[in-house]
């Protein structure tokens, strides 16, 4: 395929003057068709079975302004995938975000891609794995990665300075097949079915524009983002992210998470930086360590998440208290050195969610662990000193291993139909 054809959402070639006709209509209002007979923002001809229950599941809001999936309550299910651009033709970038967009508004509210009838002779339009599951409180969020900014595009100006490469960090282990990535969709839902059903049509959508780089399923979120969320387990039994930001409290957001009108490049106000870590437990090790030790390496009690200087989970940690003469928390503990206290006040939004991949054929053992998230204004200021800490001398180090890695620049949210993700990135 030349570098001046895309695919429509059957996989067909469309040619450059198609595409920009399938951009421009995809984008376009409700009901109107796009190239090759695939309608976007179309209404259902007919009730798939199930509908009506589907429909009354909840729905997150699309459009809004910042992306949804961020500091959205956490949903239990994850599935997250980068992409690699393969078109050279800047139009055919904005045509896959455009059809993108188009297909989110859609699956945002349980509704298929596009409409459900499809010719016999014809692919169908939508792959039809969650008709009549509904929204499930899906979320879908997209970001751009650094290598996007490369010279394909003439975007190299407008990159923001925040999306410096991620520096080498102590204790990396990295797989480069499981990092980096032109284009990022983090789709969110309680329904993994909902969740997965999302990168299988986005990829399809992509066919001549952009292929799969790396995928990640996840389960269980690891850390609430809401006062009305317990927190959670990760796979060591220990609550994640007791202290994490909550979507109730918007000044925290405004401080730590969401780009301000101060950035270098305005099309990132409102946005937000995802750093995303595949970190593998050893847990097999992990399940021999004594209770009172995992307690020390973390610095919190596993029964009740509450730290060893208090009774209660959400009791405040008291890095200073001392018992014969040392330090309750120990001055290496996982908590001690992710604490904003020991990080020059920094805090970090956690969205992270627990993965198990089978066996690692190489040891026997299991390929299980987080999926690491997390959202912020900066990571320069945020992430990279925090984890450079952590990676030197945390005590969970004998556990983890950091096996992927990647980062992000998440624009701000969509406004209407007819918006997309970058639009101003391209003027």
């Amino acid at each position: 395929m030349t570098d001046d054809t895309t695919a429509s959402s059957d996989g067909r070639p469309v040619s450059g003057h198609s595409r920009r006709r399938f951009l421009g209509t995809a984008l376009g209002a409700a009901g109107v068709a796009v190239a090759g007979g695939a309608g976007f923002g179309v209404a259902r001809a007919t009730e798939p079975d199930g509908a009506s229950s589907a429909e009354q599941q909840p729905i997150v809001p699309f459009y809004g302004k910042h992306q949804a999936g961020i500091a959205t309550p956490a949903q239990d299910r994850l599935a997250f995938a980068a992409f690699d651009i393969t078109s050279f033709d800047v139009q055919a970038v904005q045509t896959l975000l455009g059809s993108w967009a188009a297909a989110a508004a859609q699956l945002t509210k349980g509704l298929p891609v596009g409409a459900v009838e499809t010719l016999p002779e014809r692919p169908p339009i939508d792959t039809g794995e969650a008709l009549g599951l509904g929204a499930s409180n899906l979320t879908i969020t997209v970001g751009f990665g650094p290598s996007m900014f490369d010279d394909r595009f003439g975007l190299q100006a407008k990159r923001p300075a925040a999306l410096a490469d991620l520096p080498p960090l102590p204790g990396d282990a990295l797989q480069k097949e499981r990092s980096g990535g032109d284009l990022c969709v983090q789709a969110c839902s309680d329904d993994p079915t909902v969740a997965f059903h999302v990168i299988r049509n986005f990829a399809r959508l992509a066919r001549g524009s952009a292929v799969l780089r790396w995928s990640q399923l996840g389960f269980g979120r690891t850390s609430s983002t809401s006062d009305k969320q317990q927190t959670e387990r990760n796979l060591l039994g220990f609550k994640d992210g007791t202290n994490n930001i909550k979507t109730e409290y918007p000044a925290e957001l405004d401080t730590y998470v969401w780009v301000g009108d101060d950035t270098d490049q305005p099309w990132m106000t409102g946005g937000s930086y995802l750093v995303a870590r595949r970190i593998r437990m050893l847990i097999e090790s992990w399940d021999t360590d004594f209770l009172a030790d995992q307690e020390i390496v973390i610095g919190r009690y596993k029964n009740s998440g509450a730290p060893l200087t208090g009774k209660h989970e959400f009791d405040a940690v008291n890095l200073q208290a001392k018992r014969r003469g040392k330090y309750v928390i120990d001055q290496n503990a996982h908590i001690r050195l992710a604490s904003p206290e020991t990080n020059n006040g920094q805090k970090i939004l956690r969205r992270g969610y627990s993965y198990t991949d089978g066996i690692d054929s190489e040891t026997g053992l299991l390929d299980a662990g987080l999926f690491f998230i997390a959202y912020q204004q900066d990571p320069r200021k945020q992430f990279v000193p925090i984890q450079t800490r952590l990676g030197t001398s945390d005590l969970l180090n004998e556990y983890i291993r950091h096996t992927s890695s990647a980062l992000f620049a998440v624009p701000p949210g969509l406004s209407e139909a007819g918006d997309w993700w970058g639009k101003s990135l391209f003027r």
